[in-house]
This record gives structure tokens, C-alpha cells and sequence, in this order.
């Protein structure tokens, strides 16, 4: 799925202008889904936290059981190759993707030396703080013993992908899913963050959902401008009740929610400082 007109893919030694065909028919990942990926952001001139993205994707591929032919810091050249062919001021969705193409004789399982890596870089605006709604959805994450959570791995996004279609047919931006024990775990695409009586709260990683870079980084960002950061359980009954609500992730960095569920929600003061905070780490180059 291209993001964008304006795209450029890195594959097999090269970079090539457009969405490049780079999986064939009977590649293990075809049909049986052995595909990692990372995401990270190219706006206003910086990068942020790209070295942490490209080093992810090799940790990922190797959860999955697959031996990568690069290493991190390779990956990081080839983005900024890639990002110097975009104008200055250009915003980017930057993915590196790591896969396998062979089975081995039992079939179901991947050789872990056949690992391919492509990178696809779009031009994509970064969006506006404003109007992003939340709602809660039927459908929860699986353990760390029901499937391979602690890969950003592709499988996992059909039941994020089910997640978003059940908000957005009711006329929400994305909604909060569940663990198996009832506790939020994140949204269908980013962790989350509420405010009450001055203190923010945020699910703590129990091993169903990634504790997400720019989920660390906000953390660390807020404790060290002096606000209380819990990671704690939450259930849906502690957002109901929150003064404020935000979201981080790669598209956004820091959003801001609007409404929950049928309530109104002010792009309050600790959330602005959230996304204040992030704004001037990732501008300062750091």
C-alpha cells in the first residue's frame, strides 16, 4: 500500500524510484507471513531516534527467527541515503522491512539465512494535533505466549487492522484494545497516555504490545521537566474520568485525543507540554 505519490524503495543494493514489486509468489513470507518492519520520521530537517527504529527491525527479525545479512548501523547509512534524495523540508514515512523467501523442508518454518531487507521511504505530511477521537474496541491482544509481541512484526497487524475498521465504522480516528485480562493495553497503532490531578498514567508493558520509542522517549521527556510518569495497570474506567488523553507513535510523535468515546477532551496542559518536549528533543539533534 503506498502512502504517497512520492516514494522511493531501497532493494537488492539499489535505490529505485516507486512502490518496487520485491516479494515473489512462493517466498515464505508470501504466504505465511514471516515479515518485520520499523517505521520512522523524516520532518522540519531531523530524524529522530532513527538509530533506535533501524536497530529494532534487527531484533524483531531475529524474534522471528531470521538471520539478518545488515546490521543496524548499516541500515541507518542507507536511510540517510536514502532521505538525502528527498528535498529539505520533504516529511517521511521511513520503513525498513526485513523478511524471509525460503521454507525449510518442514515447509511451515523459515530458513533463517534466506532474510531480505528493502527499505520504502514516502512523503507523507506530518498531521495536525487536532480532532483525533477514541473509542473502545471488542477485540484483545495476544500474550507473549500466544504470538511473537515483542516483534514489530506484520502478522500482529491483522488484529490491529480489524481494531481500526471496528473505530473508524463508528466514526472514530482508532480505538483502545484490551488485553486478555481487561487491562488497556494501547490503541490499534500507538501507546497511551491519561492525566489526572496534575500526574500522567500509562499502561505498564506487561509483554502484549510494544513499549513503543516514542513511548520511552515522551517518558523520559516528562519525568525530567519534573512531571510524575506511573506506568501502572488501567482499565477503561481510568480514562473515562481523565482530564486529558494522548497518544504517541511514529506517524504523530505526540497527539493529542479530542474526544473519548461521547466526552469532549481539551488539548490540555500536560499533553501540549508532552508534545512541547518532544518537538524540542527532536529539534535539537540530540
Amino acid at each position: 500500500m503506498a502512502l504517497s505519490d512520492n516514494l522511493r524503495t531501497y532493494f537488492d543494493g539499489t535505490w529505485q524510484n516507486g512502490n518496487v514489486a520485491v516479494i515473489r509468489a512462493a517466498d515464505h513470507v508470501a504466504w505465511l507471513g514471516s515479515q518485520v518492519f520499523d517505521g520512522a520520521r523524516k520532518f522540519q530537517g531531523v530524524m529522530p531516534d532513527l538509530e533506535g527504529h533501524c536497530h529494532r527491525l534487527i531484533r524483531s527479525a531475529e524474534a522471528l527467527g531470521m538471520t539478518p545479512s545488515i546490521t543496524g548501523d548499516e541500515i541507518v547509512e542507507i536511510v540517510k541515503e536514502g532521505v538525502a534524495t528527498y528535498a529539505d523540508d520533504a516529511e517521511l514515512y521511513i520503513r525498513p522491512m526485513m523478511w524471509a523467501t525460503e521454507s525449510s523442508p518442514g515447509i511451515i518454518d523459515l530458513v533463517p539465512d534466506s532474510a531480505t531487507f528493502s527499505v520504502c521511504i514516502e512523503e507523507l505530511p506530518m498531521p495536525k494535533p487536532e480532532g483525533f477521537s477514541l473509542t473502545v474496541a471488542p477485540f484483545c491482544r495476544p500474550r507473549q505466549d500466544m504470538a511473537l509481541t515483542e516483534a514489530k512484526a506484520g502478522s500482529l497487524y491483522a488484529n490491529n487492522g480489524r481494531i481500526m475498521a471496528w473505530a473508524r465504522a463508528r466514526g472514530y480516528s482508532n480505538a483502545l484494545s484490551l488485553d486478555i485480562d481487561g487491562n488497556v493495553a494501547e490503541t490499534a497503532s500507538t501507546n497511551v497516555f491519561l492525566i489526572k490531578d496534575g500526574e500522567v498514567f500509562t499502561p505498564v508493558p506487561n509483554g502484549c504490545f510494544l513499549n513503543g520509542l516514542t513511548r520511552q522517549r515522551v517518558i523520559a521527556l516528562l519525568r525530567a521537566d519534573g512531571i510524575v510518569v506511573h506506568e501502572t495497570t488501567l482499565k477503561v474506567e481510568d480514562f473515562e474520568t481523565a482530564e486529558e488523553i494522548f497518544c504517541t507513535g511514529n506517524i504523530a510523535k505526540v497527539m493529542p485525543v479530542a474526544k473519548f468515546q461521547d466526552r469532549a477532551l481539551e488539548f490540555g496542559p500536560i499533553s501540549k507540554r508532552a508534545r512541547d518536549l518532544y518537538w524540542d528533543f527532536a529539534l535539537s539533534g540530540k
